[in-house]
């Protein structure tokens, strides 16, 4: 259970993606600003660690694929150790977990906020849901700071990494001490969607949740 609560404060990632920051720009808010502005779509492999708040708890790993589609367009998909989907089509939110059978609906326009979604998938006005600010050169990474603006994102920090092409981590930690870190590779900036990608019908004899 433990496992399946950290996959799902994920997709407030859910909401995930990669960009492309050409080596011109040297700091991090550079490449993020290029990142929001030059990406609007792709997609890339992920794999995710769940640190939990003690140092003895054990990480829990899992990874999958991420697609987007700027504005509010994207599908994270887990594949590994559990299947889970987090769809964006634009206008609502939808989670399905398949061991459950349950599948959640949000507004996505009451549910991006303040959130990583916001950064991966949202517009271009970062600004409204973060204080964003330079975090640094360390481990061959250039990175961003972003503090949500709100209390409800889940979230108290955001850090971002990027090399000299793409954005490769996310390191998200909460209020109550976990953290996720996500790396990201095989990023593919033109990728062929097909028509079917962003949308969402819950399974039939799944329970839905609004």
């Amino acid at each position: 259970m433990k496992q399946k609560r950290s996959r799902r404060m994920a997709w407030v990632l859910t909401a995930v993606m990669l960009g492309t920051a050409g080596s011109a720009w040297s700091s991090g808010l550079e490449r993020l600003k290029h990142f929001v502005q030059d990406t609007q779509s792709g997609q890339a492999q992920f794999t995710q660690t769940n640190h939990g708040a003690k140092a003895a708890s054990a990480a829990q790993n899992s990874s999958g694929l991420f697609q987007f589609s700027r504005p509010g367009r994207f599908r994270w998909e887990y594949q590994k150790p559990y299947p889970q989907t987090i769809v964006g089509d634009g206008r609502t939110l939808w989670i399905w977990d398949p061991d459950l059978k349950q599948v959640t609906r949000k507004k996505l326009n009451e549910s991006l906020g303040s959130t990583p979604a916001a950064i991966l998938a949202g517009d271009n006005a970062l600004e409204k849901g973060f204080h964003l600010e330079e975090g640094g050169a360390s481990e061959g990474l250039e990175w961003v700071m972003a503090t949500p603006r709100t209390a409800d994102s889940g979230f108290e920090r955001i850090r971002l990494g990027f090399d000299a092409v793409a954005l490769v981590r996310m390191e998200l930690q909460d209020s109550f001490g976990h953290t996720i870190t996500i790396h990201f590779s095989q990023f593919d900036k033109a990728p062929h969607f097909a028509p079917d990608t962003f949308r969402f019908t819950p399974p039939a004899g799944a329970d839905v949740i609004q």
